[in-house]
């Protein structure tokens, strides 16, 4: 038995998946920790994992139509350098709250890291002495097949895309030097930047899990070997979850619905996005689900349109004809997994990049910028798509097939592996 640590930030997104993976380490017999926001503790508990708070509110530090701090609605767009102050205020925050997480618990003697606590976490791994697994959920080292996932899905070439995955990772190091330089001072190690800290690493060669499918994006040529993609890690739900009645009831009375939803993005635009959606839905004369998310979208009860607050995706994706959502990581893969055509509408961050890989797979339409939807050009974009999406039989086949090759992977399996490797 390993004492581990999971330490993962953000959104429901960037938390929920390393429920399961540590379900999977506790049922391989292991006792498993999961440091997370205060919001998802529930979630964690529930997961039969010890919960270990992390400071900062995920909302108000979000990525959102602007970049990644959202401002408020009506505010004027924050500038670039606002928009790196911030996130480096909340990086600064997190880093003493995993500290704290470590010592809160007993003889931690694994760190299993997510891409935002990776930086931090490097630091705690050097001052525990123990070895730390990096278990990102997005494609992050230079590679020369495609750009950096958040600097757009044009290709610059081989050279281009490598040399600016290389300057990615020197942005995300001046993010995380004020918070590194306090951390190494709390935890008494000698001064270090974050990219030596982080190059280190590299030349130490540590296996790196990606959490995400090949069907999507293959591994690239060019990655070093200790870089492996292992296939998704999906939420952890009970095994004898179900759908609300309410739910129930709404499928069973016509056809197969639309499902609606941003997540955690657009917060504060829900009741112009439920209208557009609701538009758009009657329109191409489907019915529709709508998830509220952070946006808080709604519409008034009706016949052909259902609100939904939190239900898994696993849960209700196989039940619909097509799903419309921003395209974050673990959505995405929730979309491919039931085998159900996507609605591209990127925000930001990665997700123009995850829009982009499933229309190329043929599972989904082109994506829709989610600027774009305004007013009525947004209702005929939107109800366009999704004749296109529920119409034609090609992208369910496509989606069919991918799904049925996801069904093959075990993302989770190949933690359990690597960790058993480790403790050896």
């Amino acid at each position: 038995m390993t004492k581990i640590l999971i330490t993962a930030a953000g959104s429901y997104g960037d938390v929920a998946p390393y429920t399961g993976v540590g379900a999977r380490l506790r049922d391989a017999g292991h006792e498993v920790a999961l440091a997370t926001h205060d919001a998802y503790a529930p979630l964690v508990r529930a997961a039969g994992l010890e919960f270990r708070r992390l400071p900062a509110d995920p909302r108000a530090h979000r990525p959102g139509p602007a970049g990644p701090t959202a401002p408020t609605r009506n505010a004027a767009p924050a500038g670039r350098r606002d928009l790196m102050r911030r996130a480096a205020a909340f990086v600064k925050e997190l880093g003493g709250g995993m500290a704290d997480a470590v010592q809160s618990g007993t003889g931690t003697e694994l760190l299993l890291l997510s891409t935002t606590t990776a930086p931090l976490g490097r630091h705690l791994a050097e001052a525990m002495d123990v070895p730390a697994l990096e278990l990102p959920l997005v494609p992050g080292a230079p590679t020369g097949e495609f750009a950096p996932v958040v600097g757009g899905t044009r290709s610059l070439g081989h050279w281009g895309n490598r040399a600016v995955g290389r300057l990615s990772l020197r942005v995300v190091d001046r993010l995380y030097r004020d918070a590194g330089r306090e951390l190494r001072t709390r935890l008494g190690l000698p001064p270090a930047t974050p990219g030596t800290v982080r190059r280190r690493a590299e030349a130490a060669g540590r296996p790196v899990l990606h959490g995400f499918s090949e069907v999507l994006v293959p591994r690239p040529k060019d990655w070093p070997g200790a870089l492996t993609v292992v296939g998704n890690w999906w939420p952890w739900r009970a095994p004898d979850a179900q759908l609300p009645s309410a739910v129930r009831d709404f499928l069973t009375a016509g056809p197969p619905p639309v499902y609606v939803g941003f997540g955690s993005m657009a917060g504060g635009e829900g009741e112009r996005l439920g209208a557009l959606a609701v538009r758009a839905l009657r329109r191409a004369k489907v019915r529709g689900i709508l998830q509220s998310g952070w946006a808080g979208l709604a519409t008034s009860p009706t016949d052909d349109v259902l609100t939904v607050g939190e239900v898994p995706h696993a849960l209700l994706f196989p039940h619909m004809a097509a799903v419309v959502h921003h395209c974050g990581a673990g959505t995405a893969a929730a979309g491919l997994r039931a085998g159900v055509p996507t609605v591209p509408v990127p925000v930001a961050a990665d997700q123009p990049f995850w829009a982009a890989r499933l229309a190329a797979r043929g599972v989904a339409t082109a994506p829709i910028p989610f600027a774009d939807l305004s007013a009525d050009r947004g209702v005929d974009r939107l109800a366009h798509a999704l004749g296109l999406a529920t119409g034609a039989p090609d992208r369910r086949n496509h989606a069919a097939a991918a799904a049925r090759r996801l069904a093959a992977e075990d993302g989770a399996g190949a933690v359990v592996t690597a960790v058993d490797r480790l403790a050896r």
